[in-house]
């Protein structure tokens, strides 16, 4: 039955948003309990055991909240604008492979995504893409000023940011010569991870990966990044007027990415669930990949909770006058490097 893409994607598809959305719901926790640790503090200890609960008790809280809109506020843009953003974040982690198997002949095969595309990098980038949509459309439909500023910036740095981050996610397709995820894992498991490589190839996959993870990191609208959403300068950002279960969405779409990121970085540049020792069965590729994900997802946070943010004139300037520069030479170097048999 799961030769019918639909049983399939059902099958794999309801799994991995329980994942998602459980994981999103924790990581509101773990975030909070790791910040207290980083500062000397307790974070949530209250509800359940060591504060596990506490999610739960947030949900609850936000849902008995009083939905309010703005006077002046659109209310239909408004409504709908909170819809968006973690639709489109699960929609973007379809196609990224969480597993993989080996047949009777040897051939590493990885699988484990809702949908297995062809073009799976251009999909999860054009996801990435749209994103500043719903946050433009929450910024503009509330009548706010704070809220307006917050989705100008985040425009003007998902713009500017897509640039170095689609670059970057070409260096892995240049490699691998597929725009498949699936297979960018499969020549990983044969050649080695992209950033880890012995071949001459190593540096361009190892910076392309630090720029790549940072790019993220601006996409997902995180510290040292966060200027959309600068508490100092804009309060909540775009966040301001929503209250109850609309602002929990928003945020939950925040945690989502980031997971989304880090299971993306490990398929793009750490070979997803391509083991780098011992067995390549499905359950030995599903604990690396979910490993390495969980390290990149911490490596986040703690970026999240010891730097400072950017100032607007700084987060732009990095961008356009470092990280596209780079980009552009690491995206020339790996073309040479395959065109030179060295990749």
């Amino acid at each position: 039955m799961l030769d019918n893409p639909i049983v399939w994607a059902f099958a794999i598809g309801g799994p991995l948003i329980t994942f998602l959305m459980g994981g999103g719901a924790v990581a509101t926790w773990w975030e909070r309990r790791f910040a207290g640790k980083m500062q000397t503090r307790f974070g949530p200890n209250r509800v359940g055991p060591q504060g596990i609960l506490q999610p739960v008790a947030d949900a609850f809280k936000m849902m008995q909240k009083e939905d309010i809109v703005p006077r002046a506020a659109d209310r239909t843009l408004f409504n709908l604008a909170p819809i968006f953003p973690p639709f489109l974040v699960i929609a973007s982690a379809a196609v990224i492979p969480f597993a993989a198997t080996v047949d009777a002949t040897g051939k590493y095969d990885p699988t484990g995504a809702v949908a297995e595309l062809d073009i799976g990098i251009l999909w999860v980038l054009s996801m990435a893409g749209l994103m500043v949509f719903p946050i433009w459309v929450a910024g503009w439909s509330a009548n706010n000023k704070y809220t307006l500023l917050s989705g100008m910036r985040m425009v003007a740095q998902g713009i500017s940011y897509e640039i170095p981050m689609v670059l970057c996610a070409l260096i892995p397709v240049i490699y691998a010569g597929s725009l498949s995820l699936s297979d960018i894992v499969a020549y990983q498991h044969e050649h080695g991870w992209i950033a880890l490589s012995l071949s001459p190839s190593m540096f361009v996959g190892a910076a392309a990966m630090l720029l790549f993870f940072l790019t993220s990191l601006a996409e997902a609208n995180r510290i040292p990044f966060d200027i959309p959403e600068a508490e100092s300068e804009l309060i909540a950002g775009v966040m301001v007027e929503y209250t109850g279960i609309k602002f929990g969405i928003f945020m939950l779409a925040e945690y989502l990415h980031t997971i989304v990121a880090a299971a993306l970085t490990s398929a793009l540049f750490l070979g997803g669930p391509s083991p780098l020792f011992g067995p390549a069965g499905p359950i030995a590729g599903l604990i690396w990949m979910l490993g390495k994900t969980l390290v990149l997802f911490v490596l986040i946070y703690w970026l999240r909770w010891s730097l400072y943010r950017f100032r607007s004139d700084q987060l732009m300037d990095l961008c356009w006058k470092v990280l596209v520069p780079m980009s552009l030479l690491l995206v020339m170097l790996a073309a040479l490097m395959v065109a030179g048999g060295f990749a």
